[in-house]
């Protein structure tokens, strides 16, 4: 797990990440922009603020795929055979984790739990919530979404 050594308060990085996620439902991702407004609007720098914004897998800093493909590498998805799933997506796709299609379809990202532990290996796209994949019927799930 990421650790992040900050010089701001927890309530703070609360706030700010309040804010983030605000600003992100918006423009869909935080620009250069977006990270410095917040830094004023609660006084601290600009690096704090990258810094609570590039820690959260669910924020982006740059302008994501039409489609955003979250896959679960939580234990219970990885003893079911997630990392499988990880790697027949990103041989359909031909990108890695952190990285968008050229035609700016999909994103792919990897993340921590997202609550589907019953229905592992998991992934959102979207937020749409799919379960039980197999590298089997992952073509036919990522069809859907082109």
């Amino acid at each position: 797990m990421k650790e992040r050594v900050s010089t701001i308060s927890r309530q703070q990085e609360r706030n700010i990440l309040v804010r983030l996620k605000d600003v992100q439902a918006k423009s869909g991702y935080l620009s250069p922009a977006d990270i410095a407004e917040v830094a004023k609007s609660y006084d601290t720098s600009i690096s704090e603020v990258y810094g609570v914004a590039t820690f959260y897998s669910f924020l982006c800093v740059t302008p994501p795929g039409r489609n955003v493909i979250r896959i679960c590498q939580s234990l219970p998805c990885h003893l079911k055979e997630g990392d499988a799933v990880r790697k027949q997506v990103s041989e359909i796709l031909g990108i890695g984790p952190g990285e968008t299609t050229p035609d700016g379809r999909f994103t792919l990202e990897v993340t921590n739990c997202i609550g589907a532990c019953d229905m592992a290996p998991a992934m959102l796209v979207n937020g749409d919530l799919h379960g039980n994949l197999t590298p089997q019927n992952i073509a036919d799930t990522l069809e859907s979404y082109r």
